[in-house]
């Protein structure tokens, strides 16, 4: 890394610098891959929140690659690598971490210490029995997902199975409003898988219950922590892992929009805690870096 030849205080990465950081901080090197459960829990706990397989197009790291080093998800499914997905059911029910969809709509794994940061930014307002009921009459919830959250609500936790059933969703026809349904629903932090039914066609089900009795802390531990706050805390941690990105990169992951994106970095910068207007070498966009990746180099 080295600043410009006009002098100013602008800097320049690399692209091999920036692999270099995530390299470590993804755990892509065989001495520091995860091999057991508890290792992987240590790693989503270092990260704050990673994916459960790598998504192509989406800068994040993510169990897959911690384990099975930078290369694609194989069609085999007898790869050693797929042995996070017995860790990933084995897990279920047991507050290692936090396992939904949730970013991207994708298979997210969240630390516990993290997870009230996610929670302060989804729409659950300290009354989750209630709060829906409002988000309904806004037009902000469709009527499947109502119907789901409410065989939740009353019925208690179920499997995918039962839940179609319960719902009123059980036709083929309704098979994909119910799937959308339930991704909904747990990007919204309302539903979380806590088990696996053997049961259907397939002989696994996710069971879901909601956030709020399977988490029954949530909501206080939540409370205290605003809006920026959360933000702020959840930026710094993704930077953390991935070194530096572009705004776009950044908005890519959490739909922020660019504008907010902005006024957290610089919250962000104001504090001293990363620095923006970082050249990539041979490119056009400026990042913003987290200060453990302009110390690496």
């Amino acid at each position: 890394m080295e600043p410009p030849a006009d002098g100013h205080d602008n800097l320049t990465l690399t692209a091999e610098q920036l692999q270099a950081y995530r390299a470590c901080t993804y755990r892509w090197n065989p001495p520091d891959r995860v091999r057991s459960v508890e290792e992987a829990v240590e790693f989503v706990n270092q990260r704050g929140f990673v994916f459960l397989y790598a998504n192509k197009g989406v800068l994040m790291p993510s169990l897959w690659t911690a384990v099975a080093g930078n290369r694609p998800v194989p069609r085999a499914h007898n790869d050693p690598g797929q042995v996070i997905w017995d860790w990933k059911d084995s897990s279920l029910g047991k507050r290692l971490w936090y396992y939904s969809r949730l970013l991207r709509r994708r298979n997210t794994l969240v630390s516990l210490d993290m997870l009230p940061c996610f929670y302060a930014l989804s729409p659950n307002y300290g009354d989750p029995e209630n709060d829906y009921l409002e988000q309904y009459e806004q037009g902000l919830m469709t009527r499947e997902a109502r119907m789901v959250y409410e065989a939740i609500l009353f019925k208690g936790k179920m499997n995918a199975l039962d839940l179609r059933q319960e719902a009123g969703l059980a036709s083929n026809e309704s098979l994909s409003r119910f799937n959308r349904a339930l991704e909904d629903l747990q990007v919204e932090m309302k539903i979380v898988p806590v088990g696996v039914a053997h049961v259907g066609a397939w002989n696994y089900a996710f069971i879901y219950d909601a956030t709020h009795r399977h988490f029954p802390d949530l909501d206080a531990r939540t409370r205290p922590i605003g809006e920026w706050q959360a933000r702020e805390t959840l930026l710094l941690a993704y930077l953390r892992s991935i070194g530096a990105a572009t705004v776009r990169e950044i908005d890519h992951v959490f739909r922020w929009s660019p504008d907010l994106v902005r006024r957290v970095i610089r919250r962000l910068e104001e504090r001293g805690e990363v620095r923006s207007g970082i050249r990539l070498e041979g490119g056009k966009d400026t990042l913003v870096a987290h200060l453990d990746m302009l110390d690496h180099n």
